[in-house]
Order: structure tokens, then sequence, then C-alpha cells
């Protein structure tokens, strides 16, 4: 679908002057939202930037079957017209702009705070998290559980309500903020010498997929471009990092059910997998490794013989131990049927990555938006068709096959040359521009957006986590489950608390 010629057009990792983002009214900026999302246009960002007594308001759109992003803008005041009980997908994001920038979306269906009440509302300084009105399904024989923000496993804490008739699950709502750190406040004005440090514990397990998108952002406001070797390194530890953490989540989903076997052997492997990262940079979760204009570090040939090796006995002992899951009656009786959503509810709710690939929409920014090495080598999407916590899980192991192939592939072609171009650290971003990049983090569609003033500096970074799109889906995955099946759709989700907080 090709939309008006008043909207702004880039492909991935490109860039626009703000002044060439035509300033839409409120109608036709909603009107355009709407147009494009009937149409197969995904909302991949939605934010808010005060400018005085007014907000500007900037969505960022992804059409996959043309790799076309989209840049719209309005400007309004004190609220603005939501489009949630239209296109469902943006009411998280409305519900943030009304956190954080203070105007409310008239007309949201089920207006709340998405981590603090706004400071407009709130009378203490101090935002706390969980402080809110929860949503109460009343009956003599409806009860409520909940559960967090301190849970007892060393995990991050999140607090989750569930309405209950039995052991029947009506409604869950999630609260979260409780790992906000204010990455995005802190990162106005930059970039510094802290800005890449911030950006490779965005979300801790994600440090390749955010670091890379920071990356392609800079990237881009520079003009600076980054050798063939470079790239695929940084392939190569991108498709690492979603091995380790797919293998981690099988082995984990297995622990769930009780199953020992595979929970232990996935375990170990996923160790086998973030020492094969550590080999390349030092850091078994790749700190240190993405670097604007490439790499930090290179792979000689010893290293990438023994990653070769280390890839063909972590193939062997994976498929192993996920064989042994897929041949276990007991625990397919666990998995399949249960925490479903459908596709037609993924697509509403926008969801991103395995847990829309398992509902059967085929989205991949590494095959629909191709970055990097992914422009010259692509991995085929893979998807199921259940939208289970089996087709989650099963997604997850397909997609560890791929990434297996694709490292095998480029470790056998490792292109000669630089991992990293030269540049002047003294040349600044480039002013008064927008720039987008978006990643396949191993969660799904990762989408970075910076604005510049006109020094060069930012003064707006907006980081989307795939985690952002996909929290909303598990509260719909236990809609008429079982309260006991919820650590099982919550472990085939495993979504991030500090990426959604940022």
């Amino acid at each position: 679908m090709n939309l008006s010629a008043d909207i702004r057009t880039m492909h991935n990792g490109g860039t626009a002057y703000v002044t060439d983002i035509p300033l839409l009214a409120e109608d036709a900026f909603c009107q355009t939202i709407l147009d494009a999302t009937d149409h197969g246009w995904r909302v991949a960002s939605y934010f808010g930037v005060p400018e005085g007594d007014e907000v500007t308001l900037y969505a960022v759109l992804g059409y996959k079957q043309d790799g076309i992003i989209a840049v719209l803008r309005t400007r309004v005041r004190e609220s603005f017209p939501s489009l949630a009980g239209l296109c469902p997908q943006v009411q998280l994001f409305e519900r943030e702009i009304w956190e954080q920038c203070g105007i409310a979306p008239e007309g949201h269906p089920w207006l709340k705070p998405v981590r603090f009440i706004p400071s407009v509302i709130r009378k203490s300084k101090r935002p706390l998290p969980g402080v809110m009105e929860y949503y109460r399904v009343e009956g003599d024989e409806v009860h409520e559980v909940a559960v967090g923000p301190v849970h007892a496993g060393i995990i991050e804490p999140g607090h989750f309500r569930f309405q209950c008739h039995s052991e029947e699950v009506f409604h869950l709502e999630i609260s979260l903020g409780y790992q906000h750190r204010g990455i995005e406040t802190g990162l106005i004005g930059g970039p510094n010498l802290r800005t890449l440090s911030q950006m490779e514990t965005a979300a801790g397990d994600t440090t390749i997929g955010h670091t890379e998108g920071y990356c392609m952002v800079m990237e881009a406001l520079t003009g600076r471009r980054v050798p063939a070797r470079g790239e695929a390194l940084r392939g190569i530890a991108l498709e690492l990092e979603r091995l380790a953490n797919h293998t981690g989540d099988l082995g984990a989903i297995a622990g769930d059910v009780g199953y020992l076997p595979t929970a232990s052997f996935c375990g170990r492997i996923r160790g086998d997998f973030l020492n094969m990262t550590a080999l390349l940079c030092g850091s078994r979760f790749g700190r240190g490794l993405v670097r604007l204009g490439g790499t930090g570090f290179d792979c000689d040939d010893r290293q990438r013989d023994e990653l070769m090796q280390r890839i063909a006995a972590a193939r062997k002992d994976l498929t192993v131990a996920v064989d042994l899951l897929w041949s276990s009656p007991s625990v397919m009786a666990r998995l399949e049927k249960t925490g479903a959503v459908s596709l037609k509810d993924a697509e509403e709710l926008g969801l991103v990555g395995p847990a829309m690939r398992a509902c059967g929409g085929s989205r991949d920014i590494r095959k629909d938006f191709p970055f990097g090495i992914y422009r010259m080598k692509q991995i085929p999407a893979v998807t199921a068709t259940t939208g289970d916590v089996y087709a989650r899980a099963f997604v997850r192991w397909l997609e560890a096959e791929r990434s297996l192939d694709f490292i095998e592939e480029l470790l056998g072609q490792l292109p000669g040359g630089k991992c990293r171009s030269d540049f002047l650290r003294s040349s600044p971003p480039a002013p008064d521009m927008l720039a987008v990049a978006f990643t396949e983090g191993w969660r799904g569609r990762i989408c970075h957006v910076a604005l510049t003033d006109s020094a060069g500096r930012f003064r707006k970074y907006k980081i989307t986590d795939p985690s952002f799109h996909n929290w909303f889906g598990l509260a719909q995955a236990l809609r008429g489950e079982q309260i006991s099946d919820f650590p099982l759709c919550n472990k085939s989700f495993n979504l991030s608390y500090c990426g959604f907080d940022l």
C-alpha cells in the first residue's frame, strides 16, 4: 500500500531532516495511521516530544512487503485522539505518551499508567510503580491472586494480578516499572562516553541486538560505513545471542513441566553458546563487540576454526536434548493447547518475534527490513500455526537450526579486510535529523529512533524493545487458562522487565 505523498519514507537505517517530515493536521495524522494499519503496516514506535506548550507526536510505521519505513508527525496541546479502540496495537504507546508527556489520549478504552501515575496527576514527586487502580471482575466466586513484584526465584521484579474463578483465569493484569532506570532520559544530550555502555545494558540479555540498533542510528547520522567483515561478525554475534537465549528458554520450558533431561542439557549448552561469544570478545554477553563502524574485536583463523568446532558440537548436543523434549508424550501434553494466542489477536495486539511467528505470522526484520549482513545473506522466517506454548517452543528450535546454519556459512566465507572503518572521534551526528533503525533481536523487532538538535546532540532517543509489544500477548494467552499454567506461559514468552522499563 502506498501512503500519502505527504509522508516521509525511508529504508531501515535511514535518516530524514526533521523539517522534511510534513507536519500533519491532527485528523490527517490519525487517519493515516488507521488507513496504514488496515493495509498491513505495523506501528513500530509512537512517542511524544514536548516542545514548549505543545507536544509533537511521532509515529514510526513499517511495511514488510516493500521494506519501507514511514515517519509521521503532528502537534497537539492538552490531549490527542485515541486510536486504540480501532487500532489496538497503539494502546500501550498512547498510555505511555500520557504517562511521559502529561497529555491524555481522549477516548482510550482503558487508560491507566504503563509504569507510573503521570506527574500531572500524582501528588508525590517520586514516581512509584504499581500504585494504580487495578481491573476487578465482580462475583461471589471470583477471587484475586496477586503475585510479585518480589518473586521466589532470582528474577526481575514484576507484579501480576489474576482475576480467577476457581482455577480459571478470567483476566491477568501486568504492572511493571520496578526496573525503571531512566535510560531514555539519560540519553538526552548525548552521545557521550557513557552512551554505548547504556545501550549494552538496556536489556542485558539483548546486548548485541540493542547495541547494533544504536550503532546503525549513529552510522546513519555520521555517514559512516561498516566493512563487510564487520557486518559478518556482527551477524555471527547476533545469532549466537539468539542461540544462547533460545536454548536457555527451551531448557526452562522443559524445567517448568518437570522434564529434567532437556532442562539440564540446555542449561549447559546455553553456556556453550555464551562462551562462543566470549571467545570473540571476552564477554559472554557480547559487551565490547559491536562498535561504531564495525566491531571492537576481529576473528583470526584460530578463533574461526575453534568456533566452527564448537558450533558443530553444540548442534549435535542441542539436537539430542530437544529431540528428547519432542518425543516425550507427557511433555507434549503440557505444551500443546496451553496458552494459545490466535493470529488475529496477535496481529491486533502487534506482537513481534517468535511470539508472532508461533501464531502463523511470518514477520522477521532480517527478511522484511534487511540490515547489515542480512542484506546479502538472509535467514528465512520460520512459523508455526497453533500459537500455544508448544508453537513458541518449536519456533525457537527452528530458529536455532537456521542460526546454526547461518553461522557456519559465515565462518566458512568470512570476508577479508578490516572489521571496523576508520572514524574521526570529533565527527558529531548530523543536526536536526531523525534516524530509525530496526534489528531482529532474539525476542523480536527492536526499534531505535534518534532525534538530534541543532548541535547534533540527542534531544530525544526512543527505544522500543520487543517486550513492549509482547507483554499484553502474555496476558491474552492466560485468558481461560488454569492459573497453574502461568509459569509455563510466562517462560514461553520470556519477556524482559528492564527492556520494557526504559
